[in-house]
């Protein structure tokens, strides 16, 4: 199924991509982008991690909010997915919300990247420690919420972000524990639009996970090992 990947970047590059074991934590509209987009190209081994369920009000922007999956877990029906678009992934599958106390569910496994696509501080904070302890390379997602322009999401160091209030937060955490790590994150140079409430037009988070699959795919290509 990957051969027209593979005229672009080659066996050697597709065979890199299936031994790498990528975990997403969130799958909403950033998280679920990030899995379609690594599962077609070329991701094997993937550990995805949420609680919830379907909503209604998801299918604006979450790839796998139809009709038929409302009310189930996005986990199993993720996995379903995945499982439809290529059979030899093997797919690890965590229901549960991560936090510190059930942490070690996650990373008992060998994982090679970690994508931050939770709304939850205390577990982004608890992941970029982790990640940084245990040498995990792995990228944050910040806010998309009240954000209608895809062209200006950026990958940059969470210390350069702008006009993004939770990276403003999780910046403010991370100086606290005197982190003075690189962080990349997926923020945006956009300003908020200012509303009551967390309105999402589906453009940026969609594109915010393709970019997110895009910075870890490119970076095995051009890793050693």
């Amino acid at each position: 199924m990957f051969q027209r990947l593979e005229l672009l970047i080659g066996n050697e590059n597709i065979n890199k991509l299936h031994c790498k074991t990528v975990a997403v934590i969130g799958l909403g509209g950033v998280g679920g982008y990030t899995i379609e987009t690594l599962i077609r190209n070329g991701i094997e081994k993937i550990i995805i991690v949420d609680n919830d369920k379907i909503d209604i009000t998801n299918k604006n922007r979450q790839i796998i909010a139809l009709d038929s999956t409302i009310d189930k877990y996005k986990t199993d029906i993720f996995k379903e997915r995945i499982k439809d678009i290529n059979k030899n992934c093997e797919v690890i599958t965590l229901n549960m919300f991560l936090n510190e106390e059930n942490k070690k569910e996650l990373f008992k496994y060998n994982i090679d990247y970690l994508v931050d696509a939770c709304d939850t501080v205390n577990t982004k904070i608890m992941l970029i420690r982790e990640c940084l302890n245990r040498n995990i390379k792995f990228i944050s997602s910040m806010g998309t919420a009240k954000k209608i322009d895809p062209n200006k999401l950026v990958i940059t160091e969470l210390k350069k972000t702008t006009y993004d209030p939770l990276a403003k937060v999780i910046r403010k955490e991370i100086n606290k524990l005197n982190i003075t790590d690189k962080i990349m994150v997926l923020s945006t140079t956009e300003e908020i639009i200012k509303t009551k409430h967390l309105g999402s037009y589906s453009v940026v988070p969609n594109i915010a996970g393709i970019l997110i699959a895009d910075y870890i795919i490119k970076d095995i290509i051009k890793s050693e090992d």
